[in-house]
């Protein structure tokens, strides 16, 4: 399944059922974490569209960008994701970006396991990213991780999105396999 893509529109989604706060797919905290010229520049992303919530950001200028989301709602918790093979997102993306895999032990620093989430030209897209072990890898100008894929999956506290050009984004979905976050 790994890079199989599809129209947001004729991707078919099992919901379950949302926070009783805003959530995307029971994530609660999307976060402009202050890294690099964002719009906006702190705090939450949620933004109400219809009924659900997008997360959406724009990152402006060439510098890194950084945005979280923390996979157990909380910072102090994390997630075993050692069984999942991966996850569905829905989005859109003018550029080209990356999502890291933090792991709780290892979380401060750009020295983290990623993996391309591509440019969909600003067109709503959902697209599986795998959990295997070859699609994810390191950029030389963040430095490579002193610790296994294996254990940054074990323990996982949160995804990071960065980038370093400008870019639209638009989150509507983020669903991981065998993972259920805690609403809180």
């Amino acid at each position: 399944m790994l890079g199989l893509t599809a129209p947001a529109a004729q991707a078919t989604s099992e919901r379950n059922c949302e926070c009783a706060t805003p959530s995307i797919d029971r994530l609660q905290q999307w976060i402009a974490s202050g890294e690099g010229t964002t719009v906006p520049a702190t705090g939450s992303l949620l933004v109400r569209e219809g009924k659900r919530y997008a997360a959406k950001v724009e990152f402006l200028n060439v510098e890194w960008h950084v945005v979280v989301v923390w996979l157990a709602n909380q910072f102090e918790a994390q997630a075993d994701l050692g069984k999942s093979r991966g996850f569905w997102m829905t989005y859109s993306a003018t550029d080209d970006l990356y999502v890291q895999l933090r792991p709780a032990s290892h979380w401060s620093g750009g020295d983290k396991w990623l993996t391309l989430v591509p440019s969909t030209g600003g067109k709503l897209v959902r697209k599986f990213f795998s959990f295997s072990p070859k699609a994810w890898t390191t950029l030389p100008e963040l430095g490579t991780p002193s610790y296994s894929f294996a254990s940054a999956l074990r323990e996982a506290r949160g995804f990071v999105f960065v980038g370093k050009t400008p870019n639209k984004l638009d989150f509507r979905g983020l669903s991981i396999d065998g993972y259920q976050p805690p609403c809180l």
